[in-house]
């Protein structure tokens, strides 16, 4: 008869989230508690003490470069699509698709679209967008009319058309 020795789990005791091997016990956690609140807050600047203003850090200045960079991306000539309704849309654009629906929103440049799929039923225009990667995200929005739904088909097949190599 073989006898196995079992060594014993510490139980989660006071701290239910602990767990033995996986997590560290919160120890700065209990004494960031402790600390009063005095030695919390920061010490208020006196106001005779001239302000001194920092010059733009280079991750600022970067940032507009990049925003001016894109606003000349948007300004490039060339077809442009955008249908929308109460709660979605469909862009797309030289930069590539953007769908949107309620609070979420998808973007793809157009190196990242492997397939288009449009189609329309109704006065619902709806956007399939297939990736290289076998994922597909599909979108719609409803149009005003039936004719509406099939003017907004053709004029996204023209921004296709120009952007999008097959």
């Amino acid at each position: 008869m073989d006898t196995q020795k079992v060594t014993p789990v510490d139980a989660a005791g006071p701290d239910p989230a602990f767990i033995p091997g996986l997590t560290p016990p919160r120890k700065e956690a209990d004494e960031a508690a402790r600390e009063p609140e005095s030695e919390l807050k920061p010490e208020p600047e006196s106001e005779s003490e001239p302000e001194e203003t920092a010059p733009e850090s280079d991750t600022e200045v970067e940032s507009d470069a990049e925003a001016d960079a894109d606003a000349e991306d948007a300004k490039v000539d060339g077809p442009a699509f955008s249908a929308s309704d109460r709660r979605g849309s469909i862009t797309a654009d030289a930069t590539g698709i953007v769908l949107q629906l309620d609070d979420q929103e998808a973007e793809f440049r157009w190196d990242e679209v492997g397939a288009v799929e449009v189609g329309t039923s109704r006065r619902r225009l709806t956007v399939t967008v297939h990736t290289p990667d076998s994922r597909w995200y599909p979108n719609d929005v409803e149009a005003p009319d039936k004719a509406r739904a099939q003017a907004w088909a053709d004029d996204l097949d023209k921004v296709l058309d120009a952007y999008f190599e097959d």
